[in-house]
């Protein structure tokens, strides 16, 4: 039974876990398959926003350790696998949004925190769970968190692997969003139609400048140049300057643009 679920509208991808028994903890089978539905989304040009999400009131447990003993793979080979597979989202050409309800914990906390947007109901609680289990931090969480909430507050987390609620993970810049569980999906939904109607190339190369904006000031003004002047020759900025000479707004080919 195919346990990801992926549907298609209006240029918005949404994949959701499908596991609600086992709160979506994912086996290393579906960790691949997750990779090849990111490879996937990341070709198809009509695919402009990614939304990931779990079924059942639940987002992700992280890894089912219950399987743990069916990859004929050594551990290595199979956790090389599950980073395979955070890498393909973290560097996912496309805005990606995590909708969080329920528990993000583990890899499911990381699964998360891989997406370029967090929205999380206020019933959501996230946690880097791995000391519990006598493991160490995976799903590119040792990369992510100190980038997210700073080196000690991340190894705070990651010592004591506290839960924390929504209210606290928006303190901590863990979650972009909270609100009440009846709006999270309208949030949403709202959210990925305004970026699905976005400049897809812009959206495309900011995303990419963001997520190296580790590099030296230099490099990073260097990349903007490289970037800028590909948008400057493209159709999307003479589609907005036409737009804003006609006093309108501008439409990049995706969906219709929604207000703000």
């Amino acid at each position: 039974m195919d346990t990801l679920h992926i549907a298609r509208a209006a240029g918005v991808v949404t994949v959701t876990l499908d596991r609600p028994d086992r709160k979506n903890a994912l086996t290393h089978r579906e960790w691949s398959r997750l990779h090849e539905v990111f490879a996937e989304v990341a070709e198809r040009p009509d695919d402009r926003v990614l939304v990931l999400t779990g079924a059942g009131g639940e987002f992700c447990s992280g890894a089912d350790v219950s399987a743990l003993g069916d990859d004929e793979r050594s551990s290595l080979e199979a956790m090389r696998a599950v980073g395979r597979t955070a890498t393909a989202l973290f560097h996912l050409p496309k805005p990606t949004i995590a909708k969080v309800d329920g528990v993000a914990v583990g890899a499911g906390c990381n699964l998360a925190l891989a997406c370029d947007l967090v929205v999380a109901s206020e019933r959501a609680r996230f946690s880097e769970i791995f000391a519990r289990r006598g493991l160490s931090l995976d799903f590119a969480g040792s990369w992510l968190l100190p980038r997210i909430v700073g080196l000690q507050r991340a190894k705070q987390l990651a010592y004591f692997a506290d839960i924390v609620d929504a209210a606290t993970a928006s303190r901590l810049g863990l979650v972009t969003e909270v609100v009440a569980a009846g709006e999270l999906d309208t949030f949403v939904e709202r959210w990925a139609a305004r970026l699905a109607a976005g400049p897809a190339v812009a959206l495309s190369l900011t995303k990419a400048l963001l997520n190296a904006s580790s590099a030296s000031i230099d490099e990073a003004v260097d990349a903007e140049a490289v970037a800028q002047a590909h948008n400057l020759g493209g159709p999307e900025a003479a589609e907005a300057l036409r737009a804003f000479r006609e006093r309108r707004e501008p439409h990049f080919g995706g969906a219709t643009p929604a207000s703000p």
